[in-house]
């Protein structure tokens, strides 16, 4: 039952916490939450001499992009799982653009871009899905 759980609601836990424990819960307020997500937290070197600083967020994002290629493998899945993986997905979408739209500290482009990789998730899930049954029609009928 814990395969049904979509992944990206991994990226979206870690970064209510980051936010919330930034500084909204604390007396930082919503601009300390927000630089939360921007303070490096390393920096690597380049050839070019230049360093590349990575972030909070930096890594949020990336580890929401692996997962998203996870969640896209598991929506070409046609066990009866998948159908409430799909819905829940959903659920988590609807949970995050009201986040996005009501809650402070949420109105981020690091959120915006969480967000967006979960409605990617619930449009490609529905897409697989109603092709791999028009397909299973197809050959039916044949």
């Amino acid at each position: 039952m814990l395969i049904a759980i979509p992944l990206l609601f991994i990226p979206v836990v870690i970064y209510m916490i980051v936010i919330w424990s930034g500084g909204l819960m604390g007396s930082g307020g919503l601009a300390a939450a927000e630089q939360a997500l921007r303070d490096p937290l390393f920096t690597i070197p380049m050839v070019s001499g230049s360093g590349w600083t990575v972030g909070t967020g930096d890594l949020i994002l990336f580890l929401s992009l692996i997962l998203l290629f996870f969640e896209l493998l598991k929506s070409t899945s046609s066990q009866k799982v998948a159908i409430i993986n799909h819905a829940l997905s959903m659920i988590l979408f609807v949970f995050c653009l009201v986040f996005f739209l009501l809650l402070k500290g949420f109105a981020t482009s690091t959120f915006f871009l969480i967000m967006t990789m979960v409605m990617l998730d619930v449009l490609a899930g529905f897409i697989v899905t109603i092709i791999s049954a028009r397909k299973d029609l197809e050959f039916g009928a044949g």
